[in-house]
């Protein structure tokens, strides 16, 4: 399973869409990594919104470019508010989150 992940930088009030088929994993990654990248600069990230997404990586790669392509903020902020969705991003199941 390709989960879609919302994270979200309170030092640089940013927010970054990636997926991942394991996304604490992936947020390790995003606050240790030495490689020169975007979220690199904004740190330290914490997860504000996880979905399920996909089961296969080209469909999940699609929900995550649509969104990225929509260069909006307040689309960002509706998805991790949990508001309702509808085309594309209608099929995204929340994962109950477990973080303070």
């Amino acid at each position: 399973m390709y989960y879609l992940y919302i994270i979200y930088s309170e030092s640089s009030d940013k927010y970054y869409v990636g997926i991942s088929s394991d996304p604490e994993r992936r947020l390790e990654e995003h606050n240790t990594s030495d490689r020169k990248s975007y979220t690199r600069k904004h740190r330290p990230w914490s997860i504000v919104a996880l979905f399920e997404c996909a089961k296969c990586l080209s469909e999940a790669m699609k929900i995550e470019r649509f969104i990225k392509k929509q260069k909006s903020r307040s689309l960002i902020e509706k998805i991790v508010c949990g508001e309702s969705l509808d085309g594309k991003l209608a099929q995204l199941v929340r994962v109950p989150h477990v973080r303070d």
